[in-house]
């Protein structure tokens, strides 16, 4: 069984253009998720789907020094994007994340991939209620459960956030896993969407000095540190409600 994690990063971003590959620590925003990722016990490969525009290359260049792998498809179009690069590779099970989540557990990924294997659900995920903090999503499916969402009209929020029909329809059987108290924070942002953020990443990224801290230790320190909650806590963030 093909157990494959696909990281979604393309240079355009709207609000903060080229986040991605921003410095973070000694290296850049994507490399420090990809070496949080390769920590993870129950993942065979790990694919970055970007894009064809010329401005991923540099995306490349970053997955060809890790020695990971990597998809070019649709700027536009995730939803194809993430399909074509699992099919490619021959994913059974996916597990899809963002590139702008660089502090992500790789704990909790194989608990959310063990939790899917051992239970009868179409859809796993911990973020269809927040209650981790922010940059902490993880979504857990199958190929299959995929080609046959394909299957349907896709609106332009299954084409943005891929996988809308899984927990806004009654088609899937989801699950919600919740954060355990000592992980219940989703006051804190960690995720990159704004300068805002950048600044609060790297201010936590800098009092580590290293790519892996566990979710616990970034908690503990921020909430010693509560004045870091306000740098990003008036941003909006976009996609689903």
């Amino acid at each position: 069984m093909n157990i494959n994690v696909s990281i979604e990063a393309r240079m355009t971003s709207s609000r903060l253009p080229k986040k991605v590959l921003k410095p973070l620590g000694n290296s850049t925003v994507l490399e420090v998720m990809i070496n949080r990722v390769l920590k993870c016990k129950l993942v065979n490969k790990i694919i970055v789907a970007t894009t064809i525009n010329k401005e991923d290359d540099g995306i490349i260049n970053l997955c060809e020094k890790k020695n990971v792998e990597y998809f070019r498809g649709s700027e536009n179009n995730v939803f194809q994007r993430v399909l074509q690069a699992h099919e490619k590779f021959e994913t059974d099970i996916i597990v899809e994340l963002t590139g702008d989540c660089p502090f992500i557990e790789p704990r909790l990924i194989d608990e959310a991939i063990e939790f899917y294997l051992n239970n009868d659900y179409d859809y796993v995920s911990n973020s269809i209620k927040s209650t981790f903090p922010v940059g902490m999503s993880i979504q857990v499916y199958s190929l299959k459960a995929l080609q046959e969402v394909s299957k349907k009209e896709l609106t332009s929020m299954d084409i943005e956030h891929v996988t809308p029909e899984f927990y806004t329809t009654k088609r899937f059987k989801t699950y919600n896993i919740e954060a355990p108290k000592n992980l219940y924070f989703p006051e804190l942002s960690v995720t990159l969407d704004t300068k805002e953020d950048y600044e609060i990443i790297t201010k936590i990224m800098n009092h580590f000095k290293n790519d892996y801290f566990t979710i616990e230790e970034m908690i503990s320190y921020v909430r010693k540190n509560p004045k870091l909650l306000q740098i990003n806590s008036s941003i909006k963030r976009k996609g689903l409600s």
